[in-house]
């Protein structure tokens, strides 16, 4: 038996904030970061909750991959005084503290009788999908954790594409080729469903339609509201189909290299793609299936399986030079001796990622080591 979890109330739209009018309780505890305490985000978030007569509290300190420490500082103010409401206010690293942060004093104080907090994300980029998923991402040194719990779903998603036109394109780039991961990564999981593939189809061809848009031309709101549906969509897919190796091979470079989730992800992406639909054999997986099938929904050549799968692949590295994303890991800036020594680390940690299990195509060590050598220098995935 299979299931399709849609949890989150999602207010969209021009001025969806405004949703913050109608919330519940008494008391709310803000979690966010400087950024958006220094572009006026927070204070707009605060007035509108005293305007209800609900007092705040704010945790302003998350800063991007947050480790266990910050989680800490967080339960700790939130423990101070209790809340009924919890709001998230930023990018996928500022949602997921949040959840951590929730989980992890529930659990700490679940004998008090307190009820769980109303849970409310508003994302401030398209890129995780966090304000609708079950999953944190936490680092603990140069590791990072994935939490997966229905506990931290939210209960309530407010997305507003005024709080995204002013994302740098560099910014943009990066998590909207994320997106494109996550749906890419649940259609061809083993987890895959109807349901699931209905959402990614759909995010897929919003994405080739209006990502370089939003990269160019950062307060077009028509183009950065699609970007922010898609995102949300993306995370409904995944969060029920789950993901693959290329968020389990990111995670790992993120944690030991620093780089940013989303961009890592971008680095990896065709050559998983290529591994999972087996262009250096027989390219006859039900992913290579799959991955044609998407590129005959965006109108690319796909007169065989192998074309299909190439014509995407083409399709992913020419929307990545449009937006100026560097070709592989060395133009990233990992230096190669310290990639070498860190290689057998990094493969350890993807292939126990929580992401690797429902990856389509069974993985060993030794692959993932090679997707990473890929990613470092190979550049463009050589088409057959």
């Amino acid at each position: 038996m299979n299931e399709f979890l849609i949890k989150p109330k999602i207010h969209f739209g021009e001025d969806a904030l405004l949703a913050l009018s109608s919330l519940p309780g008494r008391s709310a505890f803000l979690v966010t970061d400087q950024a958006m305490v220094k572009f006026g985000l927070a204070e707009r978030v605060t007035s509108l909750l005293k305007q209800q007569q609900i007092r705040c509290r704010q945790y302003d300190e998350v800063a991007s991959d947050p480790d266990i420490s910050a989680i800490v500082s967080g339960m700790k103010l939130m423990d101070d005084d209790y809340p009924d409401l919890v709001i998230a206010l930023g990018g996928g690293s500022v949602i997921d503290a949040a959840k951590a942060v929730m989980y992890a004093l529930w659990h700490c104080r679940k004998d008090s009788g307190r009820s769980k907090p109303c849970f409310v994300a508003i994302p401030t980029t398209s890129g995780t999908g966090s304000e609708v998923t079950s999953f944190s991402v936490i680092k603990s040194r140069s590791q990072k954790l994935v939490l997966v719990d229905e506990f931290m779903l939210p209960d309530i998603a407010i997305l507003d594409p005024q709080l995204v036109k002013s994302v740098p394109a560099s910014i943009t780039a990066d998590t909207g080729m994320d997106v494109l991961c996550h749906a890419l990564e649940a259609y061809v999981s083993r987890k895959a469903s109807d349901f699931s593939d209905a959402m990614a189809e759909k995010v897929v061809q919003m994405v080739f339609g209006h990502l370089l848009t939003c990269y160019q031309q950062g307060s077009n709101l028509p183009a950065r509201e699609k970007m922010h549906n898609a995102s949300c969509m993306a995370g409904m897919a995944f969060t029920n189909a789950s993901l693959g190796i290329t968020h389990s091979l990111a995670h790992a470079l993120g944690g030991m290299f620093g780089i940013p989730h989303g961009r890592a992800n971008a680095l990896l992406m065709t050559s998983v793609v290529a591994f999972n639909a087996d262009v250096d054999g027989n390219c006859d997986t039900p992913a290579a299936h799959k991955y044609a099938a998407l590129a005959r929904l965006l109108g690319l050549p796909s007169t065989s399986v192998r074309d299909g799968v190439n014509s995407l692949l083409v399709a992913i590295e020419t929307l990545k030079q449009e937006m100026q994303l560097p070709a592989n890991l060395q133009a990233a800036g990992v230096e190669e001796h310290r990639f070498q020594v860190c290689l057998g680390e990094l493969a350890t940690q993807a292939l126990h990622d929580s992401c690797t299990p429902t990856n389509p195509r069974d993985v060993n060590a030794a692959d993932l080591e090679k997707l990473f050598r890929l990613a470092y220098s190979g550049g463009p995935v050589q088409l057959q």
